[in-house]
């Protein structure tokens, strides 16, 4: 049975969390909640994890997976540049549930950009996910925890039906919000590309600035 962390996200124990980080430091993949609901984590560095996160989900090879980050600061690591426009939307909704596409930094696998150069990253609300990602030096995957072609889960015994023993431990940090994920936006071209509408609703003074 894998492990079962239960953490408030009001409150959370730092303990627990450095104990989900260091699954995750040693290859394993975790199931935790965010700001739309429960992703899966891995080490964004970690080859063999990354490859074990595409077989739990059934996820073909040929899509990207995203990150979330643990900080705006850590951003400038993980990509080429951040546009003008990129800097407006961090400005207005990060930490929340926009997800941005950059030109992904050299380092990054091109498993999680599936061949693109591009990766997909978002500074999450949930405190949860932002400390599991500074635990992880600065990222952690934020693909999420369902098979694919299967509901997104909002809660811990969710993921539980879904992925059961597939996957190495599960932070339960109660039911997250739901509806729909969070908006892509690909900052790579001008102006931007809206490649998913979801929580957020971008206008056009903020996709031309």
């Amino acid at each position: 049975m894998h492990p079962l962390f239960i953490i408030d996200p009001a409150s959370p124990d730092l303990s627990l969390v450095e104990k989900a980080a260091d699954i995750m430091r040693h290859g394993g993949v975790i199931a935790y909640p965010t700001e739309t609901f429960y992703g899966l984590g891995c080490d964004t560095t970690h080859k063999k994890a990354i490859e074990h996160l595409f077989s739990i989900k059934g996820r073909s090879v040929a899509k990207p997976v995203p990150l979330i980050i643990g900080t705006r600061g850590d951003l400038a690591r993980y990509v080429r540049s951040i546009p003008r426009v990129a800097e407006h939307l961090i400005g207005r909704y990060w930490p929340g549930a926009l997800t941005i596409i950059f030109e992904k930094a050299p380092f990054l696998s091109e498993a999680l950009t599936a061949g693109t150069g591009k990766i997909a990253i978002r500074l999450s609300s949930n405190p949860i996910a932002a400390l599991l990602a500074r635990a992880l030096s600065g990222a952690i995957t934020a693909t999420s925890a369902n098979l694919s072609h299967e509901r997104e889960c909002t809660t811990a015994d969710e993921v539980m039906k879904s992925l059961g023993g597939r996957i190495n431990a599960i932070i339960d940090g109660g039911t997250t919000p739901g509806g729909t994920g969070s908006t892509i936006v690909d900052v790579t071209e001008y102006p931007p590309v809206v490649v998913r509408q979801g929580v957020i609703a971008l206008s056009d003074e903020d996709l031309y600035i």
